[in-house]
């Protein structure tokens, strides 16, 4: 535990100062009040201690948070013991500090939705804004249930996409150390073979550009690394100003087929975030608000925020949403009749069931071209390699 100094007066009023140990500032002020000293200043010592804020949980860890919570509230457990219950159960040594402050801050009578957002890694806005709107509406059990399937759908989804393309990149990345691995180490071996038929003009050109990459490469590979590092530098640094950020996110809507699979993922987990705002009694332009960041894409966001102005104008979504054409026209379509039926939330759940499911076919099959695709791309670069080195060796062969 970190150690705290502070300055505190009696009840007489006289000046005390000392130190003492406690897990949190809160904790040594608690501390001292059961001294009967008043606290004046209470200080960190040997350095800055970690705030509970930046603390990150797991996903898996957070959803088991919310359903525990959820289960305990509805059997009729108080929320400060239903908080006890879960820190002293939990292994997790981030969440067990995490839900430790926040039965510390309910007990000092902060609500609950406060005190989750002095710990903003560990609860989106979205998870802030729906157990807000649960605590003033009276169904905080409920809003903590659908808080926990939404983190747990957002996991699986985050999850999928990347055991998709795990193999891809696998091959990608071990197709480039082989080419590489032959081109500086294999290929060298065999110049002084091919020196005679260079002098003579009769090595073959594929041949000779293949020794004159190993020789650069040899010859001028650090400044090559410098160069592509740099290269890569200036280019990471300007896809962090805002233009290079709209530019990329532009970009990344416009890659054929990769695109469409990139729109809908973004869509979909717009329509199921915004859903389950409005199922959990959130505002829909707060709800809007906090969806568009959902998208994790600038140019998406900028159409969701123009709906949201559209809206408190007395509008409707579905307008500013085609009007931007980055929304697909059934799911438009969908949201137009769903606002005339004042079913928004219910479809907009459908809506990114049916996007998930359509682009998990479309990347299945994007996958399943994309390795053949990655294979006969490895296996080319290896047969122009081999076949540079093996021609000269044949038309001398030829020769005698």
């Amino acid at each position: 535990m970190p150690d705290f100094a502070y300055v505190a007066r009696t009840s007489a009023g006289e000046r005390v100062e000392g130190v003492l140990s406690a897990g949190t500032q809160r904790e040594a002020l608690a501390a001292l009040s059961t001294k009967e000293l008043f606290p004046l200043q209470v200080k960190a010592l040997g350095g800055v201690v970690r705030q509970a804020g930046a603390l990150k949980v797991r996903p898996q860890a957070m959803s088991q948070f919310y359903i525990q919570l959820a289960a305990l509230l509805r059997s009729g457990v108080p929320l400060l013991r239903s908080l006890e219950v879960i820190e002293r159960q939990s292994t997790n040594p981030s969440l067990k500090k995490i839900v430790d402050d926040l039965r510390g801050r309910v007990t000092e009578g902060d609500s609950l939705a406060d005190a989750m957002a002095r710990h903003p890694r560990a609860f989106t806005e979205l998870s802030r804004s729906i157990v807000r709107a649960g605590g003033e509406g009276g169904f905080l059990e409920e809003a903590l249930e659908r808080v926990a399937k939404f983190t747990d759908q957002q996991a699986e989804l985050k999850s999928r996409v990347l055991g998709a393309l795990a193999y891809p990149i696998f091959l990608a990345v071990f197709g480039v150390t082989i080419v590489t691995v032959l081109i500086i180490f294999f290929v060298p071996k065999f110049e002084d073979l091919f020196a005679r038929l260079r002098a003579r003009g009769e090595l073959p050109v594929v041949t000779d550009w293949l020794l004159w990459v190993s020789d650069s490469i040899h010859s001028y590979g650090l400044l090559i690394a410098a160069a592509i590092a740099g290269i890569v530098l200036l280019a990471r640094q300007k896809l962090q100003t805002e233009e290079g950020r709209w530019w990329l996110d532009r970009w990344r809507l416009k890659l054929p087929q990769a695109g469409l699979i990139y729109r809908n993922l973004a869509v979909s987990r717009f329509c199921r975030v915004l859903g389950t705002l409005l199922a959990g009694g959130v505002p829909i332009v707060r709800s809007l608000k906090i969806s568009s960041d959902s998208t994790g894409n600038r140019v998406l966001s900028a159409a969701v925020n123009e709906a949201a102005e559209n809206i408190t104008a007395g509008q409707s979504l579905a307008g500013p949403l085609a009007a931007s054409g980055h929304f697909p026209p059934n799911v438009v379509e969908m949201v137009a009749v769903a606002e005339q039926s004042n079913t928004l939330e219910t479809v907009l759940t459908n809506i990114a069931d049916a996007l998930e499911k359509e682009t998990w076919r479309r990347l299945d099959l994007f996958v399943r071209l994309l390795e053949p695709v990655m294979l006969l791309l490895l296996a080319s670069a290896v047969l122009v390699i081999v076949v540079a080195l093996m021609l000269p060796m044949l038309k001398s062969a030829m020769a005698m």
